[in-house]
């Protein structure tokens, strides 16, 4: 019997994914998947992901899922972190904290509707730019990258590509989980 996840010593390998803008990301692999002559990893960051939500009263927050690297916002949101010992990390596909964080506690504080497209998670640091309120939360679900490997290196899978892929890996992953 074969496996293609981490090593029977328990160590996981690391891998640097680079995306088309030339960022990168530190993550762990999780899973290989061969798909076409090719292999594709599954991959978890080795820092914390973090996502970016304008806060309004009364309202649910409101994700910011596209961000320029240089907006100001972020530069607020370093120097909050900074007086907690963390560091806000401008990552290929997502923003990233790094710095001991305490265990997120299970806890759905956002979303008391529960629809199917949201995720749970939990509140890390909030912070005020010019007036307006914004914050910056853990995903309490499982953050999976999807990079295609090319002589040992890790390309990011995106847009088209990644829908293409996405639906064929998670088929795969669920053929491995069945029982034998």
């Amino acid at each position: 019997m074969s496996s293609s996840g981490p090593s029977s010593s328990g160590e996981v390998p690391t891998v640097l994914v680079k995306d088309s803008e030339g960022r990168d990301l530190l993550c762990f692999l999780e899973q290989l998947i061969p798909l076409d002559g090719k292999d594709y990893a599954l991959l978890t960051p080795v820092d914390t992901p973090v996502c970016l939500f304008k806060l309004r009263d009364g309202d649910d927050p409101q994700l910011i899922d596209s961000i320029t690297s240089s907006e100001p916002i972020l530069s607020v949101a370093d120097v909050v972190l900074q007086e907690h010992d963390l560091t806000l990390v401008r990552s290929a596909v997502t923003l990233t904290v790094n710095g001991e964080l305490d265990e997120p506690e299970p806890e759905d504080p956002d979303d008391e509707e529960g629809d199917d497209e949201s995720e749970t998670y939990e509140l890390l640091v909030s912070f005020l730019v010019e007036n307006q309120e914004y914050g910056l939360y853990i995903p309490l679900d499982p953050f999976f990258v999807v990079a295609r490997m090319d002589d040992g290196c890790a390309v990011l899978v995106e847009g088209e590509d990644f829908d293409r892929i996405q639906p064929r890996i998670e088929a795969e992953l669920d053929e491995r989980d069945l029982p034998e």
